[in-house]
């Protein structure tokens, strides 16, 4: 049993241009993004995927439907697929968070896997156990197949790390472009890389998150 899986991060939103922490606070693609959302489904145009699954919100939703239209798939939408919860930490940039919050901004830039966001938020090992779970349900699901997901900066920190075998609390030493295709696979004991970061289709991309 053989599983592809590509992941794409959302395009672009106005507050990832202003290096603002979206969590699960609802945020739309701004103009940029929309036209990044076009150009990932393009260059999908020749893949034939099994499924589709998406992060329930706005700025996912708005980008995978740009690619099932584009390739003809249906799109199963999966709260588990969303954004880590930054607690109090959604709404302020990054900047503002470390100025708010000192201590806690200090635990979350160092990587601390067991640091909670205050206000209902996760810890890293809490997020990590959600994604790596919901990616082997639908792995599960889909043996020898290939199957897209569109998600988010955070998520595919977690993918990156699980699939390359690098520890959560190492620094981040890989781009999490927003709308680049990333390709990992699953063998049905073990995760590998295929591909990371490929951006060939885009004009630009950010990568705001913080290196940590």
């Amino acid at each position: 049993m053989a599983t592809r899986i590509c992941l794409v991060r959302h395009g672009e939103t106005a507050w990832n241009a202003e290096r603002r922490l979206q969590g699960h606070t609802d945020i739309p693609l701004n103009d940029t993004g929309l036209v990044q959302a076009r150009a990932t489904a393009a260059s999908l145009a020749a893949e034939r995927f099994d499924a589709a699954y998406s992060s329930d919100l706005t700025r996912a939703r708005q980008t995978a439907a740009a690619i099932a239209e584009r390739c003809g798939l249906e799109l199963a939408f999966d709260a588990a697929l969303r954004e880590r919860h930054y607690g109090s930490f959604q709404a302020l940039t990054y900047d503002e968070a470390r100025a708010r919050f000192p201590d806690d901004y200090h635990r979350f830039e160092t990587r601390d896997p067991e640091f909670t966001f205050p206000e209902g938020g996760e810890s890293l090992r809490q997020f990590a156990a959600r994604i790596h779970g919901t990616l082997e349900g639908i792995a599960r699901r889909h043996p020898d197949g290939t199957v897209l997901i569109v998600t988010h900066g955070g998520v595919l920190d977690i993918v990156h790390r699980l699939a390359s075998g690098k520890p959560l609390t190492a620094p981040r030493d890989f781009t999490i472009p927003n709308a680049a295709l990333n390709w990992i696979g699953w063998d049905g004991a073990a995760w590998s890389l295929i591909a990371w970061a490929q951006q060939q289709h885009l004009n630009q991309a950010l990568d705001e998150l913080p290196n940590a």
